[in-house]
């Protein structure tokens, strides 16, 4: 976003431009979506061994010290399954699908949580993904220097116009919010021992457009 230009109308003359910001954040938080999915011919079989297994994977995250309000159910879903054979439908049995979402508010459990999940039933993990726990922080920070950004874009402007600039903007408009977690990868895995998890740093951005004036 670079948007800069100078419009003049009967009232004042101004000077609009953008401005934008970047922060780099070490992550706090870990989201971890894991579970199991099981099929079978016989869908009470299927619902049964699925239960159990996803009750063993709570049971070891609580161990592990994970609050149970950090642990939720974010997909739980039965499907038929079929194969096709010369353009026929084949019923081949159901499918159990049970996803949690575990909120690790100490990172370097990553890997063990995942580990300790998939030695307990655990099947899929679908996705992990690093966010701050006061993410606003971090973007108020962008914010400050997207606004600095702006003002030099005008004051800049303006020498090269030879007008003098007023240093505080008659407006400033929001323009983007980028507050989001971090995906460190999504896919479906099982997981070995000691799997290393790199969570990297997060990247949080603002940006503004702000309107000056100059005579």
């Amino acid at each position: 976003m670079n948007t800069t230009t100078a419009l003049t109308d009967s009232s004042r003359k101004i000077i609009e431009v953008s401005g934008e910001g970047m922060v780099a954040a070490a992550p706090d938080r870990a989201l971890i979506t894991l579970g199991a999915i099981t099929e079978k011919v016989s869908l009470s079989e299927a619902q049964t061994e699925n239960a159990a297994a996803v009750s063993s994977i709570l049971q070891s995250l609580f161990q592990l010290g994970i609050p149970k309000e950090k642990v939720q159910t974010v997909q739980y879903g039965i499907e038929i399954q079929y194969n096709y054979k010369d353009g026929v439908q084949l019923f081949r049995g159901y499918k159990v699908t049970h996803l949690l979402r575990v909120t690790a508010d100490k990172i370097e459990q990553t890997g063990v949580i995942v580990d300790t999940a998939v030695r307990q039933g655990a099947n899929t993990v679908s996705g992990i993904q690093f966010a701050s726990a006061h993410p606003e922080t971090y973007y108020h920070q962008a914010l400050t220097m997207a606004v600095h950004s702006s003002r030099h874009k005008a004051a800049t402007l303006a020498k090269a116009m030879g007008v003098a600039l007023h240093p505080t903007p008659l407006r400033i408009q929001e323009m983007s919010h980028g507050i989001e977690p971090h995906p460190y990868q999504i896919a479906t895995f099982a997981a070995a021992p000691s799997t290393p998890i790199q969570p990297g740093e997060l990247n949080i951005s603002a940006a503004v457009k702000a309107f000056y004036s100059y005579s």
